[in-house]
């Protein structure tokens, strides 16, 4: 079994060689290509690809026009006006397997304010995630960024965001960077936790995980937020909220 990270570059690079707007890049044709690199057989790259739901026939196909985004860089200017999710893989040594994890970040605090850590992660479950979040946050009103995951375009989970007034952006194919936040936050994820442990077992590294994002949250200062911890800027702004609501009602 490749370690850790060989395997997240072989399944990088599967994910940029199908990440086309008219992909029909099946396994063969994506182990033709990993053997530019790797040794790795077909074999292999079927069990890998069927693992992440990367082959052909797994693919959801979205229903209905997809509204991309206009703007790159994301300008927020209160919590809860922007917010952004993606999923990232967590290789559990242990288990010799991966499992999933999603994380919801707002933008202008760049709090983490939900997640969830699954063997894998469904419509249903995404819709169960927006529930929750829904019933702490208030959605109504919110801008959604994602990219192009079978998850995010399913229909069942575009219904639900547009049923509770939320406006769901789409970054567009191969660009990343359109939703820097949140693959800012893995990157700070996969260097400080993932990179420094071998996790034993689902339940290690969930752990590990739950206790790094209350860490992350409440304690990691971030420069690009003024040296304060994403809780205090989102303390901050709930603070001064409530003060203009009253000044407001005092006229």
């Amino acid at each position: 079994m490749p370690n850790y990270t060989i395997w997240v570059r072989r399944l990088d690079t599967i994910k940029k060689l199908i990440d086309t707007e008219f992909n029909a890049f099946g396994y063969e044709y994506a182990t033709h290509e990993l053997k530019k690199e790797y040794r790795i057989n077909k074999k292999k790259v079927y069990r890998l690809m069927l693992a992440n739901g990367l082959l052909l026939n797994k693919m959801i196909r979205p229903s209905g026009k997809r509204e991309f985004v206009q703007f790159r860089r994301i300008e927020a200017s209160k919590p809860l006006e922007y917010l952004c999710w993606d999923i990232k893989y967590v290789w559990v040594h242990g288990e010799r397997r991966n499992y999933y994890l999603l994380c919801i970040l707002d933008v202008y605090t760049r709090k983490i304010i939900d997640w969830m850590f699954q063997g894998s992660i469904r419509q249903l479950d995404l819709i169960n995630l927006l529930r929750r979040v829904n019933h702490f946050y208030q959605l109504q009103g919110v801008i959604l960024r994602n990219d192009n995951g079978s998850q995010f375009i399913a229909h069942k989970v575009r219904n639900f965001l547009k049923n509770s007034d939320v406006k769901q952006q789409f970054t567009h194919v191969a660009t990343p960077e359109e939703n820097s936040y949140i693959e800012a936050f893995h990157s700070i994820l996969e260097r400080e936790v993932i990179e420094r442990n071998q996790f034993a077992s689902y339940y290690e590294a969930k752990d590990t995980i739950q206790r790094f994002i209350k860490h992350y949250n409440e304690s990691r200062l971030h420069r690009s937020i003024g040296f304060v911890t994403p809780q205090q800027k989102w303390d901050e702004a709930m603070v001064c909220d409530t003060t203009i609501l009253e000044e407001v009602s005092n006229l």
